[in-house]
């Protein structure tokens, strides 16, 4: 039985995603995080260059996904299923192109973490990603932006004479078309998967791709690879070297032997075969191989902390089983970026499959023979050669156009083929998937200009080419802001602060119209950053003020912008704070609806407004009546420094807060579990 591919329904308890974030995402969420080297880490040449190579410095063109909550219902979702007769693999296309399900048929086990629920949480870049199955990151340090985004798919032939599912879409943060193509050859129990990203631009441009794959984290599981070594990071931000398996103390092959979260990148050896696989206290459980581009291995695990184990429940059911991550990658660790050559392209191939070796020496104390034991076994199963022999088989086949679309993705990628023209044979960007949010750029390409009227909303482009179509335009508060855009992408923020001041001056200085909400809000993220926190102050209530007015208005576009408020209230209210203007940014809380402020984002910026009005007890009480913050990003310690914040203030009891007040406040105080989302030794 060769790959089919057909098409069913997938029904989950799932939270819906809710609106876009209206306002431009001038700067990143994820930042790159600050990396501490020691000086004898002894970084290899090529991983030395790539760490902090052209890292984001905003998540422009792309929007943010932070409209959801975590009231679930259950969902019909659209899925596509792969199967011959040994595995079946269940595929949403709608999310990313996730691997929801792997299961190995004849002994009726799910080789994959499979999440039972569909549960938002602010891991991507973008915002919104749900943990489980295997997922495809592409573009730059994090969790893809496209990771609850619809992607391209259609049924394509397979090398074997079966049938392949092709997956594939425009990423916009590197501008870069890239597929994924999943079959399943007769008889084997492999999923294969070749993966093509190529770069149609006369320019270099920095490549990030990360296979992840999330696996049951059962007591007694371990982790292995072929290394000696491995890269620590955690969220201490230090990278160092570790030996493997055993570091400060502990095996930290086994996901559960470990207190907090931490990445550990496998020095795999140069020649070595590439794997990597998660074996249960049976020996039993899933392996990951793929011809030698794919060079990194990484294990991700939560930890048996307090944080790490919220985290598990956040992103999932109580009650059930939590998942530890392995993962495989073109670089040595997720810290670097790796350049593309102008025409150029990247590919490989992946093989997912069942595993098992003698538990006798998987869980011994001899890690070479561990490793040994494991690569034997893979190679029984699924030899080098064949992995080797299946991506040259797959690569004529990469160019083949689809016979039947199974799912359809953005317009984005037909508007850059628009554009440019690009040849993309096997990914065909077609025209009819253009939309209303590429109408606007459809008529500057056509006309030399935008439609006449305010700034459009939405996930605009900003590459180097449509600066320079925004530049020939003529002038309008669209195109100014526009532009601004494409100049804030491209490093030069004095210009595009210029920009977006000439698109709000062009209102004869009423800065109540709606036309001044978008370039006013720039502005007030342009004085943040450049570390004016009294005139960022100026420009939020600017903003705020027209985005009321607005509101106030009548017809269909009011509607947007009082959706549009609470998004703006969300970075205004600190930044009012920041600014020591208390009372203004109380008074903006205060005029919002009962339902907003119930939520959880608006809960903690009341408590933070109550704190600066030196009201430490009603503070308080906000905290013990409860409340979530549904897009509460990774690594974020935002509640805990709120928390002993007002603990504090409580115990100094009106006098000066010293080491010795903190001190009593911490054991006075201690940070509630439904809070404790740290995750880092404190």
């Amino acid at each position: 039985m060769a790959t089919s591919v057909r098409r069913t329904t997938l029904t989950l308890p799932a939270a819906p995603l809710g609106p876009d974030n209206p306002f431009p995402a001038l700067r990143s969420d994820h930042d790159l995080p600050q990396v501490r080297i020691p000086r004898d880490a002894g970084l290899p040449a090529d991983m030395a260059r790539q760490i902090g190579h052209r890292p984001l410095t905003s998540l422009l063109p792309v929007a943010r996904r932070d409209g959801y909550g975590r009231a679930r219902r259950r969902t019909d979702l659209d899925a596509l299923v792969i199967e011959n007769d040994r595995l079946r693999a269940t595929v949403l296309p709608g999310l990313g192109g996730r691997v929801y399900s792997l299961c190995h048929k004849p002994t009726d086990r799910e080789l994959l973490y499979r999440n039972p629920v569909l549960q938002p949480a602010a891991f991507a870049l973008n915002g919104a990603w749900f943990s489980g199955g295997i997922e495809w990151n592409i573009g730059a340090t994090g969790h893809t932006t496209l990771s609850c985004a619809p992607l391209h798919a259609a049924r394509v032939p397979a090398p074997d004479g079966g049938e392949m599912l092709r997956l594939w879409e425009w990423e916009r943060l590197r501008d870069l078309p890239f597929q994924v193509d999943l079959w399943l050859p007769d008889g084997s129990d492999f999923l294969h998967v070749g993966v093509r990203i190529r770069n149609p631009h006369h320019h270099t441009v920095p490549v990030y791709w990360w296979s992840n794959i999330a696996v049951p984290e059962e007591d007694g599981t371990r982790v292995l690879a072929p290394a000696d070594e491995a890269w620590h990071f955690g969220y201490e931000r230090l990278l160092r070297r570790v030996p493997v398996p055993e570091s400060d103390g502990a095996d930290r092959t086994y996901p559960l032997r470990s207190e907090f979260p931490a990445d550990y990148f496998y020095e795999v050896p140069d020649g070595a075969r590439r794997w990597i696989t998660s074996l249960d206290a049976a020996g039993r459980g899933l392996v990951q191989t793929s011809t030698d581009a794919l060079r990194g291995r990484k294990l991700f695990l939560w930890g048996t902390g307090r944080a790490g184990r919220r985290w598990q429940r956040w992103l999932t059911e109580p009650g059930t089983g939590g998942y530890a991550e392995i993962q495989a990658g073109l670089a040595r660790t997720q810290l670097e970026h790796v350049p593309l050559d102008a025409g150029g392209a990247f590919s490989w191939l992946e093989a997912y499959g069942p595993l098992a070796a003698d538990p006798a020496v998987v869980h011994g104390a001899d890690w070479s023979a561990a490793r040994e034991a494991v690569a034997a076994g893979l190679e029984t199963a699924l030899p080098r050669a064949d992995v080797d022999a299946a991506y040259a088989a797959w690569l004529p086949y990469a160019d083949r156009e689809p016979e039947e679309s199974l799912a359809t993705g953005s317009g984005w990628g037909a508007l850059e083929v628009v554009r440019a023209g690009f040849a993309l044979p096997g990914t065909p960007f077609d025209p009819a998937t253009l939309g209303p949010e590429q109408e606007p750029w459809l008529t500057l390409l056509r006309t030399g200009e935008l439609p006449p009227g305010g700034p459009l909303p939405g996930p605009a482009p900003t590459a180097p080419a449509w600066r320079d179509l925004l530049e020939s335009a003529p002038p309008g508060p669209a195109t100014d802001h526009h532009l601004g855009l494409a100049q804030w992408q491209a490093g030069d923020r004095a210009q595009a602060v210029r920009s977006w001041e000439r698109a709000v001056g062009q209102g004869a200085g009423d800065l109540t119209r709606a036309a001044c909400v978008l370039p006013l809000y720039c502005l007030a993220v342009a004085e943040s950053a450049a570390g004016e926190p009294a005139r960022a102050a100026d420009r939020y209530a600017q903003a705020c003020d027209a985005v009321a007015a607005a509101a106030a208005a009548d017809g269909p576009a009011a509607r947007t912008w009082r959706a549009a408020l609470p998004a703006l209230l969300r970075e205004a209210v600190p930044a009012l704070l920041t600014a020591g203007r208390t009372e203004e940014a109380g008074r903006l809380l205060a005029a919002l609806p009962e339902r907003v402020l119930a939520d959880g984002r608006f809960r903690l910026l009341t408590a933070r407004v109550l704190l600066a009005q030196d009201r430490p007890e009603a503070a308080r009480e906000v905290f013990d009546a409860g409340f979530e913050i549904a897009d509460l990003r990774e690594g974020d310690e935002t509640l805990s420094d709120t928390w002993f914040a007002i603990a504090e203030r409580l115990t100094a009891a009106g006098g000066p807060v010293t080491d010795e007040v903190r001190a009593r406040a911490r054991a006075a105080h201690p940070l509630p579990d439904r809070y404790e989302y740290r995750m880092r030794p404190v």
